[in-house]
């Protein structure tokens, strides 16, 4: 599904993602600590407003009818965004952002006036840890990297603050029955009459019997994840895993409130042929399950799929990018959890000083041996 590009300036969604504080007009942001709203000009704090937001079930929307571009318009939104030219990411931004730096590579970019429309996101999985948190548990992490450049880890440490962002995520659900025609494999033993060092002996000799079998499987699957984006490296993202999705809330732009958003660059049906993979996967390890016996091998698969449903839905990450002489190092932290993962940069003199000393102690041992027989 294309997404209709359109020209101009502000939108109603600029306006919606400020939140003046009651007490003094300045900004508010949403706090993960508290989970309120709080201005941090006069310490004034919210509770977030939980009618209607909380009290609705998040919907699924139909996957044909958003392929067919007739979802209803109050699905969709027109977004304030701008690519990277490096990356790729599509970021967000309110109206009163011009220049920044791209928070996935610290490519400095600039802000255009043109919005995009977009599938409205339903559910947002809001911010649990907060920077200072998320930036320890990264100190952590780099502190276990031993072949890492000591300037990088210390650039990182005292380095700008970590940007929270909300990547996009699309989840699928699917009712799905697969006919199946394959063998199941029983093994047995047979015994056999060897010489072994000029005398006849007996070993068991295993063998599979193999029968051909038939049927079906069904399963409904829910929540099927698969990342929006393409400006992380899936490796990272997938780490990051697993996200409490039962934890997620009814999409409400104050959770926004404070952090960046990254517009999905992955299309609905992308995502959903990868999505498909997944399901693929597990419908195989259903029928070997149900073909049973020792060993099975599968033929044929014949699946059919029908009420595929879907959500957009914002995860929570704490974001670095560093450029150390000449190369950007990116390091993420589910906001979540904590879990931590990124680039892996290397030493080359303590990897020089490593080998030595390895060969040294080598060395050292083989004297040893030598000089004690």
């Amino acid at each position: 599904m294309a997404d209709e590009q359109t020209t101009g300036g502000t939108t109603a969604d600029d306006e919606e993602h400020r939140f003046p504080c009651e007490v003094c007009g300045a900004d508010m942001r949403f706090d993960p600590a508290s989970g309120q709203m709080v201005c941090d000009y006069c310490g004034h704090t919210e509770v977030i407003d939980d009618s209607p937001w909380r009290a609705s079930a998040i919907s699924e929307l139909d996957f044909n009818k958003a392929l067919a571009a007739e979802l209803p318009e109050a699905e969709m939104e027109e977004v304030r965004s701008t690519k990277c030219t490096n990356c790729g990411a599509e970021i967000e931004f309110a109206i009163n952002d011009h220049a920044t730096e791209c928070p996935f590579c610290a490519t400095p970019i600039v802000i255009g006036t043109g919005t995009s429309r977009h599938i409205k996101p339903k559910g947002v999985l809001p911010f649990a840890l907060s920077e200072k948190q998320a930036r320890e548990a990264m100190n952590e992490w780099l502190g276990r990297l031993w072949f890492a450049p000591n300037g990088l880890k210390q650039y990182a440490r005292a380095g700008r603050k970590m940007d929270g962002i909300y990547v996009p995520y699309w989840t699928y659900d699917a009712d799905t029955k697969t006919r199946y025609k394959g063998q199941r494999g029983t093994i047995y033993y047979v015994t056999q009459s060897v010489m072994v060092d000029g005398k006849r002996t007996t070993r068991q000799v295993q063998k599979i019997r193999w029968r051909n079998v038939s049927g079906r499987v069904a399963r409904f699957f829910d929540d099927v994840l698969v990342l929006a984006s393409k400006s992380l490296p899936k490796k990272y993202t997938d780490a990051l895993e697993p996200w409490d999705l039962s934890a997620l809330e009814p999409y409400n732009p104050e959770f926004l409130a404070g952090f960046k958003a990254e517009g999905y660059t992955v299309t609905l049906e992308e995502g959903f042929t990868e999505a498909r993979q997944i399901m693929d996967q597990r419908i195989r390890r259903d029928v070997r399950f149900d073909i049973g016996g020792d060993r099975q091998r599968i033929d044929s698969l014949d699946t059919t799929i029908k009420d595929v449903t879907f959500k957009h839905v914002l995860l929570p990450i704490w974001l670095a990018a560093y450029k150390y002489r000449g190369k950007t190092y990116r390091f993420v932290v589910n906001a979540r959890t904590g879990n931590v993962k990124g680039e892996r940069p290397y030493s080359t003199v303590k990897i020089v000083f490593a080998t030595i000393a390895a060969a040294l102690v080598a060395a050292a041992i083989g004297y040893f041996i030598y000089t004690t027989k």
